[in-house]
Order: C-alpha cells, then sequence, then structure tokens
C-alpha cells in the first residue's frame, strides 16, 4: 500500500468521484487543513508564512481549488507538496487512456 492510499483509507470523501477521473470533486483546501493538523500546525502560523490573515486561511480551506501561486507558497511553507494529488491523478488518466488504445 502506498502513501496515497493509506490517506484514501483515512479520508475517502476528499475522493469522491475523483476515481472516475473527475479532478474537479478534489478539495484542496480540506487537503491542507487536514495536512497542517497533521503537522501540529496552527493557523496563525500558516498565515504568517504566506503573508495573509487567518481569516484568509480560513477561507483557504473552504476553497474547492486555489490559484496555483497560492497553492505554492502555501507547499513550500507546510514543505508538503499538493500538487501531487494532481499530478497523480493526471498521470492515472493517461495510463487509463493508453489502456483503452
Amino acid at each position: 500500500m502506498d502513501e496515497m492510499d493509506g490517506f484514501r483509507t483515512f479520508f475517502p470523501f476528499y475522493f469522491c468521484g475523483i476515481m472516475n477521473g473527475n479532478i474537479n470533486h478534489l478539495h484542496i483546501g480540506h487537503l491542507i487543513q487536514t495536512q497542517l493538523k497533521a503537522d501540529h500546525r496552527s493557523v496563525g502560523w500558516l498565515a504568517r508564512e504566506i503573508g495573509c490573515t487567518r481569516n484568509n486561511v480560513y477561507k483557504i480551506f473552504n476553497k474547492a481549488s486555489l490559484d496555483t501561486d497560492l497553492l505554492l507558497r502555501i507547499s513550500k511553507a507546510m514543505q508538503f507538496n499538493f500538487f501531487r494529488y494532481y499530478t497523480e491523478e493526471v498521470a492515472k488518466g493517461f495510463m487509463d487512456r493508453l489502456g483503452e488504445g
């Protein structure tokens, strides 16, 4: 079992629809919030690291998608590659299509 399999086991609601190739159902804000808690970091810490208010961090948690620049800043601050959730699903989609050919 890889790291993503374990994540899907504990947080399957984040991936509703993704297994059918629909990335639109990935809720990146919830994933960020979950990782922040797992890292035992506070909302205030993340706000300081990315240069915004705590209120804006709470707004980020409620967003299903984010601007790539903001996601990059969050990834660097938290030292966690949130883009991988997208790239793994894109790669899976390519492999699925190759299998159809």
